[in-house]
């Protein structure tokens, strides 16, 4: 039985990046990706998402992202990891789909069906595309129009000619609402008012996250960035704009009915599509296993640094680490949080700069 230093489990931004780092440290592990190809979730970003549209795509590290264009994400992205994982010998296997994480006295094994990896330390980096969140609302299951996810978007050109109920108050509902009131018939619902930001700067990002990273510390499920930041609108969202489409935003309907929403004051609304653009929730269902949430419902991490990014430690099990998690729910943030992902299985092994066999798997790993 092999025994790996590490297991990294899923091969987007953040997995990549601690690979990386795990190779540069001489640190014996593996990638487990659930995909069938590179690419993380960006492979199943709808097609109209060109690299314009994209919020922003950060540097892996030796390796500048990809420029701005008018290219599809869903193959620019995909095929820049790629490269990356061959140009840097990562050691990916795939597709493997992880269905639990176990303990094993002083060892983790992973497992997926009938295979299984055992390792001393876990490196989680499954992200939130596989765990969308469609909230309950009475009659849901009569409507007979379509239900559409963020992960079933297909396209502005799907929606033309019909009604859409646009459900969401994030980045996603806003991008959306850009993309199909220049095409289509629009309604826009949220929870709550939505909160729009005049200006956006480096310390106004960084206190954001940090209200992010102090929820994960706390032990409460993280929130999105975009809850503490605010919304902003992009120039490609500004003829929506003018057809006034997000100043018409209405509160969440009381039912859902088989042609549309019933409102609370029991007018009706007819509607073709409902599209929830209401988010993601962590994919760690297959670490409970370790009993890594605490008793508010999520799992806190302590950080190994004054970058709040760094948050990346499990305090019940410091063996795991997670990347893509709370205040590191981004690219650039993936990035960071693989770095100090790595470093923290490094200390956690006891292998130091000056170890001997730190210093002969680092030949190694440079061939």
């Amino acid at each position: 039985m092999h025994v790996y230093d590490a297991v990294v489990i899923g091969a987007g931004q953040a997995g990549l990046s601690a690979s990386f780092h795990l190779r540069r440290l001489g640190i014996d592990h593996v990638v487990l990706d659930a995909n069938p190809t590179p690419g993380g979730a960006w492979q199943h970003r709808w097609d109209s998402l060109s690299m314009d549209d994209v919020h922003g795509v950060a540097d892996l590290p030796d390796s500048p992202a990809p420029g701005r264009g008018r290219d599809r994400a869903n193959n620019v992205i995909p095929g820049w990891f790629g490269d990356y994982e061959r140009a840097h010998a990562l050691p990916v296997v795939r597709p493997v789909r992880v269905d639990r994480v176990d303990k094993a006295g002083d060892l983790l094994v992973v497992r997926a069906g009938e295979r299984s990896w055992t390792t001393r330390t876990l490196i989680n980096a499954t992200g939130t595309w596989t765990r969308p969140f469609v909230p309950s609302y009475p009659g849901a299951e009569t409507f007979l129009g379509e239900q559409l996810h963020t992960v079933d978007y297909p396209g502005p050109e799907h929606f033309v000619g019909k009604r859409v109920l646009v459900v969401g108050g994030g980045a996603s509902a806003v991008q959306f609402l850009g993309e199909l009131a220049p095409l289509t018939d629009v309604v826009w619902v949220t929870r709550r008012p939505p909160v729009w930001r005049q200006e956006w700067g480096e310390h106004a990002g960084r206190d954001a996250i940090t209200l992010v990273q102090q929820r994960v510390a706390a032990g409460l499920p993280p929130a999105s960035v975009v809850s503490v930041t605010g919304l902003g609108l992009r120039p490609q969202e500004q003829e929506a704009a003018r057809l006034g489409v997000y100043d018409a935003r209405r509160p969440m309907f009381a039912r859902i009915e088989p042609d549309g929403v019933r409102w609370a004051d029991g007018s009706f609304e007819a509607v073709d599509v409902i599209l929830w653009a209401t988010g993601f929730r962590p994919a760690v269902t297959h670490l409970a296993p370790l009993h890594l949430r605490s008793p508010l419902g999520g799992i806190a991490l302590e950080s190994i640094g004054k970058d709040v990014q760094t948050a990346v430690t499990a305090v019940a099990d410091r063996r795991v680490q997670l990347v893509g998690y709370g205040p590191s729910a981004s690219t650039i943030g993936g990035n960071r949080a693989g770095r100090a992902a790595a470093t923290a299985v490094r200390r956690y092994l006891g292998v130091g700069y000056g170890d001997p066999t730190h210093q002969a798997r680092e030949s190694a790993a440079a061939g």
